[in-house]
């Protein structure tokens, strides 16, 4: 069993990288800004082009790991993700670092699903499950503060010129890290099919989720414009055809990319509700307290990125003691975490205010990070709770991309709300009432992940037996 640990923080640093990835850019926007001359559009787009990537194709990754090896797909996207890197660090443009960001984004989808998939088959009883999700979710928590601070560090050294480059190169040695004692420790595993790859199903679906994530973060720069309410309306015509589609290859028992076996599975679908509600309250929460405390408190960003720092390292103590009361209590532990959540939103209601205490304001988001740790973890466990092998680089790469999806639905319909009560020459009480609006839609958004919850079999997140 120690040896299945050693091959856990293998596996984890392909989630590390995944996170870190995501937020490491953010503070450096500034400085990236001024050395290649971007406009404020192509800005956006070199932020977005890592989510398109990765919401993109992660079933595809999914399922290449399950027909051809999820060692061998986790150490190709490994390859690529760095690959993709240095390119990004050199990139002497923006169309240039729009195009490595978005590979970069496909090869972090190719290893994601891969992660989930081997911590499931690694660790088939639930009490060790529990604990390695526990440490998917300390992983997370690591990931958020870690490309927070090292996009701050590099992009603010003075030693040289254009020190943000730094942080896509920081990926070069940890990549090859993660390659070597993969290739060391790992072992392969895969299903037993010796069906062909459904190419033809892979670009009607990514057609379809290109499109659709394409709009909808366009949407959040631009507002919901007739070019990106057509390119949703397309997407979904897309995506349907790709559901009749694949459903037809299944009945006549050719090459597919979606097994729908996998909504059979009861929690699977809970686990999808739950995880859909829960990120697009979380996704959307910390884009309107980046707008709230900035342009509504008037905090330095140093300031709002020690903050930050607080609730990370909520979420990461709360990923560890969680796995205790998981194991103790069950479900019973999620629900009690997430009124914690639903109790401190109101707490942060009533005290986010100019004239509150610094340190109040850091409690109240230590507090929101504990609860927030106590829960993410567990969602995926019990969406793949029971899931056979044959379908779990399947499940995780759907588990994936409704996560990811949900984010991006998040920030653009309740960022929508915020600026809908923000109006347009907002006084402080407007950007408070704005934040107290958006987050009562989150609060909704945490009663759906409770209900979905309180429905999981109780058989899914089992007591331990004294």
């Amino acid at each position: 069993m120690k040896h299945n640990y050693l091959k856990l923080i293998v596996i984890l640093f392909g989630q590390l990288l995944t996170i870190m990835d995501i937020f490491i850019i953010n503070v450096s926007i500034p400085s990236i800004h001024q050395s290649i001359h971007a406009s404020n559009g192509e800005m956006q787009f070199i932020i977005a082009a890592y989510l398109i990537g990765f919401a993109s194709f992660l079933i595809t990754g999914g399922r290449l790991g399950d027909l051809y090896g999820r060692k061998k797909i986790f150490n190709i996207g490994l390859i690529f993700f760095m690959i993709s890197s240095i390119a990004c660090g050199i990139s002497s443009g923006a169309a240039q670092l729009i195009t490595s960001r978005l590979i970069q984004g496909v090869s972090a989808a190719m290893m994601s699903p891969q992660v989930l998939s081997m911590i499931q088959t690694l660790f088939p009883e639930h009490e060790e499950r529990t604990k390695a999700m526990g440490w998917y979710g300390i992983t997370i928590g690591i990931g958020t503060i870690l490309g927070q601070f090292l996009g701050g560090y590099f992009s603010s050294l003075t030693i040289f010129e254009e020190s943000w480059r730094l942080i896509f190169l920081i990926n070069i040695p940890i990549c090859l890290l993660a390659v070597f004692y993969s290739l060391k420790q790992l072992d392969e595993s895969k299903t037993e099919e010796s069906q062909s790859f459904d190419v033809w199903g892979v670009l009607v679906l990514s057609t379809g989720l290109f499109g659709a994530t394409y709009a909808l973060t366009d949407s959040e720069k631009d507002g919901f414009t007739i070019q990106n309410i057509l390119l949703v309306a397309v997407s979904a015509c897309i995506l349907m055809f790709f559901i009749k589609n694949q459903k037809d290859k299944l009945k006549k028992k050719r090459s597919y990319l979606i097994d729908f076996k996998l909504f059979q599975y009861k929690n699977f679908n809970l686990g999808i509700i739950a995880v859909s509600f829960f990120f697009i309250m979380l996704d959307s929460y910390f884009y309107i307290l980046s707008l709230f405390f900035q342009d509504g408190l008037k905090m330095s960003p140093l300031n709002a990125g020690e903050i930050i720092v607080f609730q990370g390292s909520g979420f990461i103590l709360a990923s560890v003691f969680s796995i205790k009361f998981i194991l103790k209590y069950g479900k019973k532990a999620l629900i009690v975490g997430l009124g914690f959540i639903i109790m401190i939103l109101f707490f942060q209601i009533l005290f986010f205010q100019t004239s509150t205490d610094f340190y109040l304001l850091c409690l109240l988001l230590f507090l929101h990070g504990v609860g927030v740790g106590s829960i993410i973890p567990s969602l995926a466990n019990i969406a793949l709770s029971g899931m056979s092998e044959k379908l779990m680089g399947n499940a995780s790469g759907v588990y994936n991309t409704f996560q990811q999806i949900a984010a991006i639905i998040g920030i653009v319909a309740i960022g929508s709300v915020f600026y809908y009560f923000l109006g347009k020459k907002p006084l402080i009480q407007d950007y408070h009432n704005a934040f107290s609006a958006a987050v009562i839609i989150n609060i909704l958004c945490l009663v759906f992940v409770m209900a979905a919850v309180i429905k999981v079999p109780a058989n899914v997140l089992p007591k331990r037996k004294n």
